[in-house]
């Protein structure tokens, strides 16, 4: 297993889905309707569901993907 930086050390690894909403620049209600599609997936944690950073970076990925599919 790799060692974290430390300069990743104090970034968050897991965000609840609001603040990963910021992290991509959509809203709240577009967040829920992503994670409910499955495109931007989470993990739970108890009764919580966060989003691992790696999972917000897959879901910029797709957008970009789609985006240069369309145009």
């Amino acid at each position: 297993m790799a060692l974290i930086a430390a300069a990743d050390a104090t970034q968050p690894r897991l965000y609840r889905i609001e603040d990963a909403a910021k992290l991509c620049g959509v809203g709240r209600s577009m967040a829920y309707e992503e994670v409910r599609l499955g495109r931007l997936r989470t993990v739970r944690i108890g009764r919580r569901r966060l989003v691992p950073l790696k999972y917000i970076d897959e879901y910029v990925e797709l957008l970009m993907r789609e985006s240069e599919a369309a145009g």
